[in-house]
């Protein structure tokens, strides 16, 4: 796909993105702010306005008259510039979060938003946070679209930022995600994906593997969940991490030990059939 004259790159009938300047390890290229609109449409919503840099902003702005502005999560990367966007478009910033919203209400889930032309239903997928969430575009392509965030990325996997992100939250929302079929999946990080149930199976299918990593992990240690320090089993489960991201493993061991505690004790059963 090539980038348009603004620097937008089509990445779907009614969607464009822009690539912000903060690469990075758990960033990869960097994030997408995305540009929601019909065609023909003067108006546009904006999905994640980035990092705080004020060319990757103005290109933003000039993609058209800003309606709406969408927050996926509250991780910095996506929302250091939602109150100076705001400031910019004058448009209403909504999260799940109300703390991250500007001029606007706080998202909820299973709402229906129409703006710019382009309906988009929000979806409570915590997991990689409490507060994240997905945007359903059904009428965009055949199959639809979903912007993900961080909850399924372009490649690699999702980082469960424990405690504020738990595995059995995420598992469940990889279920919802997989009920959506094939959609195209527009994620924060990395590039647009096609088949949204094959992608969300796929992680779903790795979180667990990595859950039995770790019930080998504590076996060998002779430890249970309980009992378990988080770096001793990361140095099992994930010996070969890079430095870089070696924060992002022990909180998602954190997240596994966490789900294990839940499952010994039944309070994880009790929970899903509440």
């Amino acid at each position: 796909m090539n980038p348009d004259d603004g620097g937008l790159t089509p990445s779907s009938p009614l969607t464009r993105f822009r690539l912000a300047p903060n690469p990075g390890p758990m960033s990869l290229d960097g994030t997408n702010s995305y540009v929601l609109s019909s065609p023909g449409s003067p108006a546009v919503v904006v999905v994640d306005p980035g990092p705080l840099d004020e060319e990757h902003l103005a290109a933003l702005h000039a993609a058209g008259t800003v309606e709406l502005v969408l927050i996926t999560h509250h991780h910095a990367d996506h929302t250091e510039a939602s109150a100076r966007f705001h400031e910019l478009t004058g448009a209403p910033v909504r999260a799940l979060d109300p703390a991250f919203c500007h001029g606007g209400e706080a998202l909820t889930d299973g709402e229906v938003i129409a703006a710019a032309g382009v309906r988009i239903n929000v979806l409570a997928t915590p997991g990689h946070t409490a507060d994240s969430v997905c945007f359903h575009l059904p009428d965009d392509g055949p199959h639809g679209s979903v912007l993900t965030g961080d909850t399924i990325l372009g490649r690699g996997t999702t980082v469960l930022s424990y405690p504020d992100g738990t595995l059995g939250d995420y598992l469940r929302s990889m279920d919802l995600l997989q009920s959506l079929d094939s959609a195209t999946v527009l994620p924060a990080h990395g590039p647009v994906l096609p088949d949204l149930a094959e992608i969300a199976g796929a992680y779903r299918a790795h979180r667990l593997d990595r859950l039995d990593q770790v019930r080998a992990a504590l076996l060998t240690l002779g430890l249970s969940a309980s009992t378990a320090d988080v770096v001793s089993v990361t140095d099992r489960v994930y010996a070969d991490v890079d430095p870089s991201v070696r924060r992002a493993a022990e909180q998602s061991v954190a997240a596994q030990l966490h789900y294990l505690r839940e499952e010994a004790t039944g309070e994880r059963s009790r929970t899903q059939q509440a």
